[in-house]
């Protein structure tokens, strides 16, 4: 396996990232045609609309646990250890995070939520994991 294909989940989380972009400020938009919001709201930022709360809410969190995953991904590749081991982890991760964002962004139920998050977090814990034993000469 190249060391490259653990960059295709990293593009598969940007993308996410971008979506999740893309549909907030498709809610916005549709917030305010229904006159539940007004652009003046999102210039100061100071009430997001109940149709964009979830999704602005998500968009938050593609920047918090994600950080890591990228990090990881990179410290990875630049120390030949982008095993197969830590792609499928990458993956594992990425799909937990579209997964997370699709219920974040619909339901938002904590029930269905909650694990999906914890998944990603042990499998980002994972890729570090890896990369600490590269490092010590452990793999």
């Amino acid at each position: 396996m190249s060391g490259d294909a653990i960059f295709w989940p990293m593009i598969v989380q940007a993308g996410l990232t971008l979506a999740v972009y893309w549909l907030m400020s498709k809610r916005r938009r549709e917030a305010i045609a229904a006159g539940e919001a007004s652009t003046r709201q999102f210039r100061e930022n100071n009430a997001e609309p109940a149709r964009s709360l979830f999704v602005r809410n998500n968009l938050e969190n593609q920047f918090e646990l994600p950080v890591l995953f990228f990090a990881a991904v990179l410290a990875l590749h630049a120390t030949d250890a982008a095993t197969s081991i830590a792609v499928a982890l990458a993956w594992i991760f990425a799909l937990t995070r579209l997964a997370h964002a699709y219920v974040h962004v619909t339901t938002n139920r904590i029930r269905y939520r909650r694990p999906l998050f914890i998944a990603g977090y042990f499998t980002v814990g994972g890729l570090w994991v890896l990369l600490a034993a590269r490092l010590a000469g452990i793999s």
